[in-house]
């Protein structure tokens, strides 16, 4: 069963939301929000994408549940009304239905603890906040989780080049994936679409490293370990955001690492459930660290792993290896 009518919908929905973030760049980023590290146009677009994701879903589908990450308790406050403001501005201007209190609502249906069964969405609802702010790489992530399973993903990346070779040309892309099926990219400038897939590279030697910008989010100098153990020459692929598992998916890379920061730190299901599935159906394979299938069955969190791996597959047990002997 791969839920075409469900990823239709989800389609739709992440389409709509990478406009409204375009939309909150264009009007509330500037040099100055940058130079000052200001936060609220991405905390605008936050808000607003969970609100224009959710409603969509619910209208459609009333009965699906969804882990959300944020809630509307300060935009209801007296001090978050400034904010509250530009969200339903924003978020208005894409979908006329909904109002100043529905739009609240939609931001706080998001209220699923998760768990082992049922189905409900994941939303994550802007990932690579660092990211959206330079103009750089961020995505809008949603799955859908059956009994613990993702079962569906898209991905919105709306900065991302939809030739990887030119990146100066088109850019804007969705990724979208469904179980027992494959994984497509759509144009956002144009609805053009095509079947993507993992490189066919088998020599570590030939591969290239997918990680994170941010040193916060991976142990870069494990990393750097790993690729020397594995013969890696190339230099390492940064990019923002869940965008690594379209690099991966696409063939922009071989091989993702996010390695622990700490040993207690435990992964959100949303900042991996829709990249999981856009990788695994264009071929590849992810894991955590250790090589245990990531399990989101488990509530909010993938309390059971340790890190993030995704490959090609065929150097999948390469990497696993180099990152026990690195770790040891």
């Amino acid at each position: 069963m791969s839920y075409p009518l469900e990823l239709g919908v989800a389609t739709r929905a992440v389409a709509k939301a990478c406009e409204l973030c375009r939309q909150v760049q264009a009007n509330l980023v500037t040099e100055e929000t940058v130079a000052k590290k200001d936060k609220s146009p991405v905390t605008v677009a936050d808000f607003g994408v969970q609100a224009l994701v959710t409603a969509e879903l619910t209208r459609e589908f009333p009965d699906i549940p969804m882990v959300g990450e944020e809630d509307a308790a300060y935009l209801r406050s007296e001090e978050g009304a400034d904010l509250r403001n530009k969200v339903v501005e924003h978020v208005t201007k894409y979908d006329n239905t909904l109002t100043p209190e529905t739009t609240l609502a939609a931001i706080d249906y998001g209220t699923r603890p998760g768990g082992p069964t049922g189905k409900f969405w994941v939303l994550d609802p802007i990932d690579g906040t660092k990211g959206f702010l330079r103009g750089d790489q961020y995505a809008i992530a949603l799955g859908l989780i059956v009994d613990g399973q993702v079962v569906l993903g898209v991905l919105g990346c709306p900065n991302l080049p939809i030739n990887a070779d030119d990146p100066t040309g088109p850019k804007g892309a969705l990724f979208t994936a469904a179980i027992d099926s494959t994984t497509t990219m759509i144009s956002l400038a144009n609805g053009s679409t095509s079947t993507v897939s993992v490189t066919d590279i088998a020599d570590c030697s030939k591969a290239t490293f997918c990680e994170s910008v941010e040193k916060a989010h991976t142990q870069q100098s494990d990393s750097a370990k790993i690729a020397d153990l594995l013969g890696v020459t190339a230099p390492p692929f940064r990019i923002d955001s869940q965008c690594k598992y379209a690099a991966i998916a696409r063939g922009d890379s071989s091989i993702y690492l996010r390695m622990p920061t700490r040993k207690d730190y435990e992964e959100r299901i949303w900042d991996h459930a829709a990249g999981w599935i856009v990788v695994t159906q264009a071929g590849g394979t992810v894991t955590d660290i250790n090589g245990k299938p990531l399990d989101f069955s488990l509530g909010q969190t993938l309390k059971e792993n340790s890190g993030v791996v995704a490959t090609n597959g065929k150097l999948h047990s390469q990497v696993i290896h180099a990152i026990a002997q690195a770790l040891a």
